[in-house]
């Protein structure tokens, strides 16, 4: 493994140069390539320098660094580092992980020295403290590097949120620095056998007994769920509420507690190196101290981080689909037929220009959806409609990458294809495509407000 102390040194420049107090907590080494003593993250200042930057479709590839008016060249550097790890790390080993069905633990660790987890979780709590659109870097490099492997931005932006707004100090303080740091793996159990995108349907059950709860069912398609060591449990603790939604707390639950099991290993068409399992609760007992906020706001919790989470799959199927349209690129100015390449006929120049308006298109919503996120002004409308917008186009543009490898995309090792199945999910988790529209409907058709 190569030393990076130059890297993590640039780490702790840049958050002591936006007062962020949680820089002597950063490791002075890790795995994530040599940089320039200039690589930093950039929270959110009104740099200049992010000013005229070119937009992708100027770029000479679209997972080019250096574009897009979000990014300062602080990040950029960034950018670099995160990439050199994604090339390093992850890449060489995601075939062996993909036919196991889960990446090794020990690279949440390094992931975690290399400053790349809890990027947006406030330092005071045990994060980096950085910035929204410092942590969409690493979201987008998973996609660009064409990978299912460990779930990192699952862990951080999706999870570790819950620990920071709604636990405790006790709670931050056991969970967060060690989510942080890749020593605790974390995972959210939502979905069950007759609940997905509806999660007023949940069944397990969490009964009270004396100050304690009795926690009984089940959940299935969990990812991260095998590696895990910390969960986010949602449960009914109270049957008799007004409505579903006024009787779902949140637990946090502990991989080793007693009466837990992790049932099975799920295997999927697609994202092989992400463990995904099914998850058994019989007879746990939970302290009160094992509620995350207070008792029966569980579902609103979600309601509210449902948002980001949403946003964060439409960034990762739009990096996928960048990715996928540069490796078609380059396969049909190779590959030759009829005594010329593929990418001197019509029909093909035609869909790849087809291609690269709808991505670039859907590249300045999100952007623009990133850029409110940032500065919490981003709505679960406009949160939806780029999970949709983003995740639909992913799975069109992959299928069309696909068709333009011909038989070499319908091979298992070929790139495209891999990115072809992986993809297939993204209109799925997060609440489905299809359950999103009406989500979108209800606020268009909303009487307006007086």
């Amino acid at each position: 493994m190569i030393s990076f102390a130059k890297n993590t040194f640039c780490l702790k420049k840049i958050l002591a140069g936006n007062s962020l107090t949680r820089v002597s907590s950063l490791p002075s080494t890790s795995g994530c390539g040599n940089v320039s003593a200039n690589a930093s993250l950039h929270s959110g200042s009104n740099d200049s320098s992010k000013m005229h930057r070119q937009p992708t479709a100027k770029m000479g590839k679209m997972t080019d660094i250096g574009s897009r008016s979000l990014f300062s060249p602080e990040q950029d550097a960034f950018r670099e580092t995160v990439r050199k790890f994604f090339q390093k790390e992850i890449i060489p080993h995601n075939k062996v992980w993909q036919e196991r069905g889960y990446p090794d633990k020990e690279i949440w660790e390094k992931a975690g020295a290399c400053g790349m987890l809890g990027i947006n979780i406030p330092a005071e709590h045990g994060g980096i403290g950085g910035s929204f659109i410092d942590t969409s870097i690493v979201i987008d490099e998973t996609g660009y590097a064409n990978t299912s492997g460990p779930s990192f931005f699952l862990h951080s932006d999706i999870i570790m949120p819950y620990f920071s707004k709604y636990g405790n100090d006790e709670q931050r303080k056991r969970y967060i620095p060690g989510m942080t740091a890749g020593k605790i793996v974390s995972a959210i159990a939502m979905t069950e056998p007759d609940a997905g995108s509806d999660l007023q349907g949940i069944k397990t059950f969490a009964r009270k007994d004396g100050s304690d709860y009795i926690l009984n069912g089940s959940k299935v398609f969990i990812t991260g769920g095998w590696l895990a060591d910390v969960f986010v449990v949602v449960a009914v603790t109270n049957k008799e509420a007004k409505s579903a939604a006024h009787g779902i707390s949140l637990f946090i639950v502990d991989a080793d507690t007693p009466g837990f099991k992790k049932g099975w290993l799920m295997k999927k068409i697609g994202n092989a190196a992400s463990d995904t399992a099914g998850l058994f609760f019989e007879d746990v007992r939970l302290p009160a101290s094992a509620i995350l906020g207070e008792e029966n706001k569980g579902f609103y919790y979600l309601m509210n981080e449902l948002p980001q989470e949403r946003l964060t799959i439409g960034i990762h199927a739009l990096a996928q689909a960048e990715f996928a349209f540069e490796e078609t690129k380059q396969y049909v100015m190779q590959r030759k037929a009829y005594g010329k390449t593929l990418s001197s006929l019509q029909t093909v120049q035609h869909k790849l220009a087809e291609m690269k308006m709808e991505i670039c298109v859907v590249r300045s919503f999100i952007d623009e959806c990133i850029a409110l996120h940032d500065a919490n002004q981003l709505d679960a409308q406009m949160a939806c409609m780029a999970k949709i917008c983003a995740s639909d186009l992913d799975t069109k543009i992959t299928y069309q990458c696909l068709q333009l490898h011909g038989g070499a995309g319908y091979l298992a090792d070929t790139p495209v294809a891999r990115t072809y199945l992986d993809a297939r999910v993204q209109t799925i988790y997060g609440g489905s495509n299809e359950v999103l529209k009406d989500l979108i409907a209800r606020q268009i058709l909303a009487p307006p407000r007086k």
